[in-house]
């Protein structure tokens, strides 16, 4: 059975690329010697592999890399950590992790 993967690499720029490849060896590799300038990675070289899960099937792989695209750097940086508690506190809904001094009155008056 052929398997898919969704990855995250560090760049040396600090920020986090996603992806998802059949190959994982063979992407950070390409990663790494920068085949297409267009690339986000191109100008963050080198990358290092922090992360990555595998899957049965690559419309599960792309799911994931879906998913984890949408997410703040700390909530991936929680995953790459294994922190499953501050995952789960960055999953919540961004209202309830505001500082309540800085929430505004419903009613519009301070």
């Amino acid at each position: 059975m052929k398997s898919y993967f969704t990855y995250i690499l560090k760049c040396s720029d600090n920020s986090y690329y996603t992806g998802m490849t059949n190959d994982l060896e063979r992407r950070l590799v390409q990663h790494n010697e920068g085949l297409k300038r267009d690339c986000y990675t191109f100008k963050r070289r080198p990358v290092e592999m922090k992360w990555y899960i595998q899957c049965t099937n690559p419309t599960g792989a792309i799911k994931i890399e879906k998913q984890i695209k949408g997410w703040s750097r700390r909530k991936k940086t929680a995953l790459i950590e294994e922190n499953w508690q501050d995952l789960v506190e960055f999953s919540k809904n961004y209202s309830e992790n505001e500082h309540p001094d800085s929430r505004r009155s419903s009613t519009g008056s301070d």
